[in-house]
């Protein structure tokens, strides 16, 4: 079964279980600076496990493109993505475990026709925060999963969140027994030895986990699922790896008729990370130096290393585009309509990554000249990293280049180096990216409200060509990234910190409405993401001055914001420019 027929079955049948099928969000979040990325199904969802109420209802499916970042370094392997389709159903205080579960089993059983045998389940074991989830046991054994394939497991296994706080709950987690060997004894789901493969998470959300650690309860129960597209094609389709599916099967043949090199690792890092680059430019991604522009950057530039590795000419990457793009335009029509600016960036950026080569193998050979006049043979690790983190020079080239100039390289420091380098971004983004729409409190309202004024604001001094292109809120700051194609002057910048002043001062009243899109845009609302965007949005207008689709938290009048103070403007990416602001009582 193909992954577009399995991703059809699934929305379809929970449409016949009630549920509205609402679009994908886009993989670059609105206002959530908690993730670089879209991660999750639940992501986008945030306000309405909270409380709010959605346009559509209280039940819920859609597929949702998702990236993630920590897997960058592992892709290449059988199994890793950074990019991936997740298919989730969602129950916003309406059904609860029992319903959820016997849709779960129902649709395994029945509509992708898996045997009962293949399936084995998890449920939380129990702790101080919550108690043990003998109620999905219990379901799980009335729709016919036996006793002995039921696994009890701690919040390592059983429980979800998203990030460091916010919505959380206990998980009843589905497995697909591969038929291979058992590792031991006491093998179970929690092995990592490759007979058990989890395909499906169901997440019981009724706490919310605050900063301090403590847990209190929401207002509401909810169910938040996901299932992995490409891994239930995989399955389904009995292959070995994702790689093998119609997704991915064109390219990588593609791939290992123009190398000149036959390393299958290398084909698998190229197809990964252009489709997930693809995906990134599409929804308005653009590389960078910073945040998700460093990771695109990161991905298309490893991309480009591993297609030298294989000693394809880099002009194909063009043809690899057309290829990916008439391959997956029914799934994501969105590559088709974006394919030129998607060449363009993939292309610019592979340019920029050829003079950064060019510039530190023009270091390397210094440093090479260096040690070869104090009678030595080996390059210390520190100018290694230095290579690495100044000219972004990658490691596997320095070392090709020390093989071919008879040197070698003192790896351990620099493998030092590196993972402390690792630990301290680490760190700086854990500290960077805190709060998000989890995090919903006085400052984070206004602050959401403030990027309202703040967009019609430059509207009126730039010009309408003014659109937001991200934002990140915090309890401290907000960040607005916005489409223009110069700096801004001083001057603009007064006036357009000015008129965002003048509504806060006018105390507007902030009043929200629900219509259909097609409504909410003759009414002259302005649309972030708009394909994101179900039947019914959410329209947000602050007295006679701005009117946005916004989905986000808000004040109800903005004499409550304080004075608006903008503290810095600055590039973001091509075209796109970014302003710092802060709200001063």
């Amino acid at each position: 079964m193909k992954a577009i027929d399995i991703r059809n079955k699934f929305l379809n049948f929970f449409e016949k279980h009630g549920h509205k099928i609402i679009p994908s969000a886009s993989l670059i979040p609105e206002n959530d600076p908690s993730v670089l990325f879209t991660t999750a199904g639940m992501q986008p969802l945030i306000p309405y496990l909270l409380g709010a109420k959605h346009p559509e209802g209280d039940k819920l499916t859609d597929y949702q493109k998702c990236v993630r970042t920590v897997d960058i370094e592992d892709v290449g392997d059988n199994r890793h993505l950074t990019f991936f389709e997740m298919l989730g159903n969602w129950s916003l205080g309406s059904y609860f475990k029992e319903e959820a579960i016997k849709m779960s089993y129902d649709f395994l059983t029945k509509e992708l026709h898996i045997p009962v045998e293949k399936l084995s389940v998890t449920c939380f074991a129990g702790d101080e925060d919550a108690k043990r989830d003998t109620v999905s046991a219990e379901c799980w054994k009335k729709v016919g999963i036996p006793e002995e394939r039921i696994y009890f497991f701690g919040k390592d296994n059983n429980w979800w969140i998203a990030g460091e706080e916010g919505p959380c709950g206990p998980d009843t987690e589905m497995f697909y027994d591969t038929g291979k060997q058992a590792c031991g004894e006491n093998c179970n789901p929690s092995c990592d030895c490759g007979k058990y493969v989890e395909i499906w998470n169901n997440v019981f959300i009724k706490k919310k986990k605050k900063p301090d650690g403590t847990y209190t309860k929401l207002t509401q129960r909810n169910v938040d699922t996901g299932l992995g597209l490409e891994r239930m094609a995989m399955l389904l389709q009995g292959k070995e790896t994702p790689y093998e599916i119609e997704i991915f099967a064109p390219i990588m043949k593609r791939l290992e008729e123009i190398a000149k090199v036959d390393e299958i690792q290398s084909r698998r890092i190229v197809a990964e990370h252009l489709r997930s680059s693809m995906m990134i430019i599409a929804d308005g991604g653009r590389p960078s130096n910073i945040d998700r522009g460093y990771v695109l950057r990161r991905l298309i530039r490893r991309m480009t290393r591993h297609l030298r590795k294989l000693e394809i000419d880099l002009n194909e990457i063009s043809n690899l585009v057309d290829l990916y793009v008439e391959n997956l335009k029914e799934m994501y029509p969105e590559l088709k309509e974006n394919k030129e600016i998607i060449k363009n960036v993939l292309i610019e950026e592979k340019n920029k990554f050829m003079r950064t080569l060019e510039n530190g193998e023009r270091e390397f050979n210094k440093a090479v000249e260096r040690i070869k006049k104090e009678g030595k043979n080996k390059i210390d690790g520190q100018t290694v990293f230095n290579l690495y983190e100044t000219y972004g020079f990658p490691q596997e080239i320095t070392i090709e280049l020390a093989k071919e100039n008879g040197v070698e390289l003192e790896l351990e420091k620099f493998d030092e180096l590196y993972k402390a380098h690792q630990e301290k971004s680490r760190l700086g983004a854990k500290q960077k990216f805190k709060g998000g729409l989890a995090e919903q409190n006085e400052q984070t309202t206004q602050y959401h409200t403030a990027t309202h004024l703040l967009h019609q604001a430059l509207r009126q001094v730039l010009g309408e060509h003014v659109k937001q292109s991200g934002s990140n809120i915090t309890t401290e700051r907000l960040r607005f990234d916005f489409t223009h194609p110069q700096k801004v002057t001083p001057e603009e910048l007064k006036k357009v910190e000015q008129i965002v002043n003048e509504q806060i001062q006018r105390d507007l009243k902030v009043t929200c409405e629900e219509m259909s899109l097609d409504e909410a845009k003759a009414t002259g609302a302005i649309g972030l993401f708009e394909s994101k965007y179900g039947d019914k949005v959410k329209v947000y207008t602050i007295g006679d001055f701005s009117k946005e689709i916004c989905g986000g938290p808000h004040v109800e009048r903005t004499g409550e914001m304080g004075k608006f103070i903008i503290k810095k403007e600055e590039a973001s990416s091509s075209g796109v420019r970014r302003i710092k602001a802060i709200l001063e009582k």
